[in-house]
């Protein structure tokens, strides 16, 4: 559980910032194509479900088609990363933007349930499908990818900051929600606005598959190549036969990072509106607020991953974990005017989803690497996120406190795992040819 021991790492060059720039811009693009169905869950729900349904019942629904996207994740997702192990983590990492983009033009294209009935809610739930394998290969390839290319004694900022990136995916969604609720009324949103984010989504994606054309194959996986050491018969054969004791803690922690974003991004802004009584433009603009501070906490986490070491770095951010989102509900709960103030502070507390990826990268060998990620942090994924929301939606009326109380669980296990699994094994190192990393 130490820290990475060199003294004097060598600085990021200006080819090392062009690559995680752009890793973390594409991938924030797709992440928006990915979330910004959240932000209109209340909206969607009332387009392609009966309108004699109660509403609870079709709120329900519409979070029951977007959390099928976290269940495709672990089909999409290991396919992809047997081919990112075998043929390199750039190709791959290519084809998921496109893969995502796609659909979610389509969403923004498809008529609604007054047009062609039940077909409605069937389309868009094969649509969510095909978008939860496209994140599920998505995310696996990123963390490898930026870490393969960092420098030594950067990992930690490294993929901190592509988890910033990320998350300034769920940022665009927000803001993209807000300047809707601004600008149109909610009867006009109904009728043809909520089409514009995913046919804004669309456009996103082919700027995405642009901008990764002038990314390069790690060094990592060019060395495997040179050295032969790519050709895994199966990739995830291997992970299962030999790395069964790595699968534990990555996808306990894996739990840990899902439970973040679930409460933070995906229910919060819900209940927001439901349960506290905001406004739209409200929510979404509180929701932004509080995701540039999850961007902020995410870099820093990152950079205390380089000082202190990764596993303690998600010890310490398990424990904030709760104590943030404790303060963003109690100002919800009691009505109080520093509820902006609070996000932020919840924002800053969910670092732990910029920590986690460098315990990840860090268990696994590189021939190997995506496989390993992708297996254990897309099954870990889509069953929880599959179940939380749904979860904490039904119990929310039984009491507001119900994301704070799950939190502080959630972040019990992230600290009782981080400090079993770190005092048994190696600290997450530098990513290398061979051996684990």
């Amino acid at each position: 559980m130490t820290a990475d021991p060199l003294a004097r790492p060598a600085p990021f060059s200006r080819s090392d910032y062009k690559t995680l720039g752009l890793a973390a811009l594409g991938g924030a693009l797709e992440i928006y194509d990915f979330i910004i169905f959240v932000f209109f869950a209340l909206t969607l729900s009332q387009l392609f479900f009966p309108p004699e349904m109660p509403e609870w019942l079709r709120l329900l629904q519409s979070f029951g088609i977007f959390v099928t996207g976290y269940l495709a994740r672990p089909l999409g997702g290991i396919l992809m990363a047997h081919f990112a192990d075998r043929l390199g983590r750039k190709k791959v990492f290519s084809l998921s933007i496109l893969m995502m983009a796609l659909p979610c033009l389509l969403i923004g294209l498809m008529p609604t349930y007054a047009q062609i009935g039940y077909f409605a809610p069937l389309l868009l739930l094969a649509l969510r499908i095909l978008q939860g394998a496209a994140v599920g290969g998505e995310v696996p390839s990123a963390w490898v990818f930026v870490a393969e290319h960092a420098p030594p004694g950067h990992r930690g900022y490294a993929l901190g900051f592509l988890q910033a990136g990320l998350t300034f995916g769920y940022l665009i969604g927000a803001l993209t929600a807000t300047f809707l609720a601004q600008a149109f009324t909610p009867a006009e949103v109904l009728d043809f606005a909520w089409r514009y984010p995913f046919l804004l989504g669309g456009v996103f994606g082919v700027i995405g598959v642009w901008l990764r054309r002038w990314l390069s194959e790690t060094p990592v996986f060019m060395a495997m190549e040179a050295q032969r050491q790519k050709r895994v018969e199966l990739p995830l054969r291997t992970v299962l036969r030999e790395h069964r004791l790595a699968m534990l803690p990555a996808m306990l922690l894996t739990c840990v990072l899902t439970s973040a974003v679930v409460v933070f991004v995906v229910i919060t802004p819900t209940m927001m509106q439901k349960t506290f009584g905001m406004t739209a433009s409200r929510t979404f603009a509180l929701s932004a607020l509080g995701i540039v501070f999850l961007n902020i906490g995410c870099v820093i986490a990152g950079k205390l991953v380089d000082r202190i070491g990764a596993w303690r770095t998600v010890m310490l951010y398990s424990l904030l974990l709760p104590l943030g989102i404790g303060v963003l509900y109690a100002c919800l709960i009691g009505g109080g005017g520093w509820v902006g103030l609070a996000y932020a502070v919840a924002g800053l507390a969910c670092g732990v989803v910029g920590a986690v990826p460098s315990v990840m990268v860090g268990l696994f060998p590189a021939r190997i690497r995506v496989s390993g990620i992708s297996f254990t942090y897309n099954i870990a994924y889509a069953a929880w996120a599959s179940v939380t929301p749904l979860l904490l939606v039904g119990l929310m009326p039984w009491s507001p406190w119900v994301c704070v109380i799950f939190c502080a669980v959630m972040g019990l296990a992230g600290l009782a795992g981080a400090a079993y699994f770190g005092s048994r094994m190696p600290h997450p190192g530098q990513c290398r040819v061979a051996g684990t990393a």
